[in-house]
């Protein structure tokens, strides 16, 4: 039975690249709620949620091809289904039904609980200890974002609220289980699987929900077909190359701090795509995140080897 090769040891330079890498897949990933939000206006969020992850299997299907990649092994298909579950289904379909309902940047703030249920995840799982210190800076930076989130909300979260929180907790089972199994079989290779593996469900279910009902797209408008390509293309495919490229190189824990940003970048993007408002009162926030990622980057998170 085949097996997973043996990861490589990290360094210090291992770990500063990785987080540029996570960087990278960061600034891809914080335009994913502008984008949805841009599609969902106009396109049930069952299309938006299933059909980007379809459209970004077609593309993770074509790249294994040119690459020849080998079968996953045995051992993979476990947390490739993880993957799957978390970031391919639960976290498209659960952040596309709660942006229906309220804005991309409530929606962004919320999804800055990321890093934190991500280290949550996967120190739980023994895979990293992190250090008292990190789990302060985790902890403080998560406040800050609840904090920000109910500053905007009148002091009260709300119905979507709750689709949100869950959302981040799929998507946190699918970064820290990507990222571990990226050390071993490759960041490409991880999410390629992952999307290939989950397209003989969708592609049966969409057919039966929407290819006998064409007038479900009449009057379908452009930019609504922007946000979906934009979530196929890089939120569900490109982005992941560096995102578990990073986390595998830098270790789940404090690469995914880098990730506390999103929130703030995406803050941006809503207000360049969608022309909702940038305060000061926002800026403020996102100078103090900054503070807490850089803070976090110098404190210890050990990881177990293997």
């Amino acid at each position: 039975m085949t097996t997973l090769a043996r990861p490589i040891p990290t360094t210090s330079h291992d770990e500063t690249r990785g987080m540029l890498l996570g960087l990278v897949g960061v600034a891809m990933f914080s335009l994913t709620l502008p984008f949805t939000r841009m599609a969902v206006d106009e396109l049930d969020p069952l299309f938006v949620a299933l059909g980007r992850a379809l459209g970004a299997a077609l593309l993770a299907g074509a790249w294994l091809a040119w690459r020849r990649a080998p079968l996953p092994p045995r051992a993979a298909l476990a947390p490739l289904a993880l993957v799957m579950l978390g970031v391919v289904i639960g976290f498209p379909l659960l952040s596309s039904m709660a942006l229906r309902y309220v804005p991309a940047s409530h929606g962004a703030v919320l999804a800055g609980l990321l890093p934190l249920m991500t280290t949550l995840y996967a120190a739980l799982r023994g895979d990293e200890r992190p250090s008292t210190g990190f789990w302060a800076m985790s902890v403080l930076g998560a406040a800050l974002v609840v904090g920000f989130a109910l500053s905007q909300g009148g002091g009260a979260l709300h119905a979507a609220d709750l689709l949100m929180f869950a959302a981040v907790a799929a998507g946190a089972v699918g970064y820290a289980e990507g990222g571990k199994l990226a050390r071993t079989l490759g960041g490409p290779e991880t999410i390629c699987w992952a999307l290939l593996l989950s397209a003989p469900l969708l592609a049966p279910l969409l057919a039966w929900r929407y290819g006998l009902a064409p007038e479900a797209f009449a009057g379908v408008g452009a930019a609504a077909w922007l946000g979906l390509a934009y979530v196929t293309a890089f939120s569900m495919f490109i982005g992941f190359f560096f995102w578990y490229r990073g986390l595998a190189l830098g270790g789940i824990a404090r690469v995914g701090q880098v990730q506390l940003l999103q929130p703030f970048m995406s803050l941006v993007g809503a207000a360049l795509l969608l022309g909702e408002t940038l305060t000061l009162h926002n800026s403020l926030f996102a100078l103090a995140v900054i503070g807490v990622v850089f803070a976090g980057r110098r404190l210890q998170v050990r990881r177990r080897p293997g």
